[in-house]
């Protein structure tokens, strides 16, 4: 029996030395170790043996396997480095051809939009504004004339923080950027011209409304306004955003607690091979609401409304963006989908201009 392990072991190490490739060396493997093996065999003897002859015998029957086990792996090891030498002496890279690039990223239809927004007004002498996003409940509610006891709250759906110590103040999550107008006006003397972009938030989902969505506003506070500015103002705006000198506005009368008086803003569309295309007036499509600020809302941020006038007038920017290019459901905006980027998004190269056109 010892004579049979010590020629079985230099029989099987010598067939791991000789073997040429791994497939041969994998045969080898399996005529020794596989089921029907031949050290297997060995192992499947010791069930019986005596036990004089198990502790004799058994830790060389268990040697041989580690043995073989070992000198395959160090084999193979070898086998898979020549192979990968070959590989590597065969093959050639050519250093000079230019590396594949990868996937550009895109700006993202909501940011161009704000881009044109901005290049639109600045040619108009607005300047842009900026404010906080949690915001306290007099910036974005009380200083608009909407006190605590004003039905028009329930038309915010609202984020509220947690009540904080007694007598602090009630901070929200902004339902609008006109707390960014009250801000510009307690903060600065007018005449005033901004816009006011930026994230706002309300309790609200579906393929037209997300919780978080993009608005901007506008602010003019100055001596003799009147309500054709406004109309001046948004159509100019207007045609230079849609490119079109076809835009036909229509004021409706409307309410909203902070104008007086308001109105809603709707833009004349024609239809072109079947969609709603803005421009003509076959059918009239909302796009903003505007107005003249209200005398109380000048009052509060500490002016005199007998001397000063104004008008301020907001839309989406999601919904602008969806308008002029054509998405249909404001929920992929901010679902990160790369497909949906790299179809709807721009290049970086895509700076708007009122000279080379405000689209790309």
């Amino acid at each position: 029996m010892d004579t049979d392990i010590d020629q079985l072991r230099e029989d099987v190490l010598a067939a791991i030395d000789v073997a040429a490739g791994l497939d041969a060396l994998e045969a080898v493997r399996v005529h020794a170790l596989g089921k029907q093996g031949s050290v297997t065999a060995q192992l499947k003897s010791l069930g019986k043996m005596t036990p004089e002859q198990r502790q004799d015998l058994g830790p060389r029957i268990h040697g041989l396997r580690e043995a073989v086990t070992s000198a395959i792996a160090t084999r193979k090891a070898a086998l898979e480095q020549a192979l990968l030498d070959a590989q590597l002496a065969s093959e050639t890279l050519d250093m000079t051809l230019p590396a594949p690039a990868p996937m550009a990223g895109t700006v993202h239809p909501v940011s161009q939009v704000m881009d044109e927004l901005a290049e639109i007004f600045a040619d108009l002498g607005f300047a842009v504004a900026t404010g906080p996003e949690i915001e306290d409940d007099w910036h974005n509610f009380t200083a608009l004339n909407i006190p605590e006891t004003h039905p028009a709250r329930a038309m915010h759906d609202t984020f509220y923080f947690p009540e904080g110590e007694d007598g602090a103040q009630k901070m929200l999550l902004r339902t609008h950027t006109s707390p960014v107008q009250i801000r510009t006006m307690v903060n600065g003397k007018p005449p005033i011209r901004i816009i006011a972009p930026g994230r706002t938030y309300r309790s609200d989902s579906d393929a037209t409304h997300t919780p978080m969505f993009h608005q901007v506003e506008g602010l003019v506070i100055d001596k003799g306004i009147t309500l054709g500015h406004l109309k001046w103002t948004l159509e100019t705006f207007l045609k230079a955003f849609f490119e079109r000198d076809d835009i036909v506005l229509r004021l409706r009368p409307s309410y909203f607690p902070f104008t007086e008086p308001s109105a809603e803003v709707d833009v004349g569309y024609s239809i072109e091979k079947g969609k709603r295309v803005i421009g003509g007036s076959e059918g009239w499509m909302e796009v903003l609401g505007s107005g003249m600020v209200h005398p109380k809302v000048i009052a509060a941020c500490g002016l005199d409304p007998e001397e000063w006038q104004g008008f301020a007038f907001g839309c989406g920017i999601d919904r602008l963006a969806m308008l002029k290019y054509g998405m249909d459901d404001l929920r992929a905006f901010f679902d990160g989908d790369l497909r949906w980027l790299k179809h709807y998004g721009f290049s970086s190269l895509d700076v708007p201009t009122l000279s080379g056109g405000v689209g790309a």
